[in-house]
């Protein structure tokens, strides 16, 4: 069985198309079939003017026709899809996503901060790692920062920030907002020892692959804070050319590694797993868990 979801956040736009079969054990076992990434950047002008202009409502409308050909094309069984933080902002979102709707026939979702740090967790990630440490989701995107704390199996908190990339780029993050965070970072997790964290969203997935490291490995904060020092003080040309990065990723790495090196000292984490996760597949795995009940029993492949 195939199935899809499509994210539509503040920087990029994406589309999964997941193969779900059983394992040797009988469990859902979750294989990547093509991971699409558009950077349709809503962010940079709702949160300058509050509002989609008309030619990034008819780029997203076209985007959305060719997701919806593609899970035709794959055999898509069912998908869900949903709108983050630049959606949430704009004025005219709404209206923009029923024209998608009657256009497309694809009913987009806008999703609340604190949803969108549930359908993180969906992955279950640290339910797979060691029940004696706690951890923390870092989920930074272009508009809003969603942190979900686990520890001892079971879920502690999960909350959202309107700091994201795009936002601090364009000096939108007040001093008393990063305080706010860190305040509710420190409050929340000061009776939680060891803390681990575990990062999701495109630019620490980068960073994860500059680094090298092996898969399964951590990247230590100190390693962050070494990479925020040596791409901020280069030019996004020079990010673009050194580190062959695109426009649209080299201009928010280094934001979005100032949150990751923040969330991480208040939080007194001292390591981030990066296991190549985002919305998108949590979007997948809570589609999956809500068709479960209606899904034909299917016993194991016969070793």
């Amino acid at each position: 069985m195939r199935l899809a979801a499509i994210d539509i956040g503040s920087n990029a736009a994406r589309l999964l198309i997941s193969e779900i079969s059983p394992d040797s054990n009988g469990q859902p076992d979750f294989t990547k079939v093509n991971l699409i990434r558009i950077p349709l950047r809503l962010g940079f002008e709702v949160f300058e003017k509050g509002m989609i202009p008309p030619e990034k409502a008819q780029h997203l409308i076209n985007m959305v026709k060719a997701f919806r050909l593609l899970m035709d094309i794959y055999g898509v069984t069912a998908f869900r899809a949903c709108a983050t933080s630049a959606m949430r902002d704009a004025s005219n979102g709404l209206e923009i996503l029923q024209r998608v709707k009657a256009e497309t026939g694809v009913d987009i979702q806008i999703i609340s901060g604190n949803l969108e740090a549930s359908l993180i967790y969906e992955n279950h990630v640290a339910e797979q790692m060691d029940k004696t440490r706690s951890y923390l989701y870092i989920d930074v995107g272009g508009g809003s920062t969603e942190l979900t704390f686990f520890s001892k199996n079971r879920l502690v908190f999960k909350t959202s920030f309107n700091i994201g990339t795009i936002r601090i780029l364009q000096g939108r993050v007040t001093d008393e907002l990063w305080q706010e965070m860190k305040d509710y970072i420190k409050a929340q997790v000061k009776d939680f020892s060891p803390v681990t964290a575990i990062g999701s969203g495109g630019n620490i997935n980068k960073i994860f692959s500059l680094s090298k490291r092996k898969e399964g490995k951590p990247l230590t904060l100190e390693m962050l804070k070494d990479y925020l020092k040596e791409l901020g003080s280069i030019s996004l040309q020079e990010r673009i050319h050194l580190y062959k990065l695109r426009e649209d990723r080299a201009d928010v790495i280094v934001p979005a590694l100032q949150v990751y090196a923040a969330v991480m000292r208040w939080a007194d984490a001292s390591e981030i797993y990066v296991p190549r996760i985002g919305l998108v597949d949590g979007l997948v795995h809570a589609l999956y868990q809500e068709l479960r009940p209606t899904l034909p029993l299917r016993e194991p492949p016969v070793p």
